[in-house]
């Protein structure tokens, strides 16, 4: 990488259940109904404003 972090910068998380993590339960809930409130594949993306508002979820097209 061109920073170089020396701290994780990734890692592997539950998005869904009762292990889910935190974040993504809170993204989920602000905009689930479409959706679901799972997340079904690793490629949903979440738009959040600067206030931490989720604005919109876009699910993967393929």
């Amino acid at each position: 990488t061109r920073f170089k972090a020396e701290f994780p910068v990734f890692d592997k998380v539950n998005v869904n259940g009762d292990k889910g993590d935190p974040l993504c339960k809170y993204v989920k809930s602000s905009k689930g109904e479409l959706f679901g409130n799972n997340i079904k594949w690793r490629f949903s993306k979440f738009l959040v404003d600067k206030e931490g508002k989720v604005v919109d979820r876009y699910a993967p097209t393929t």
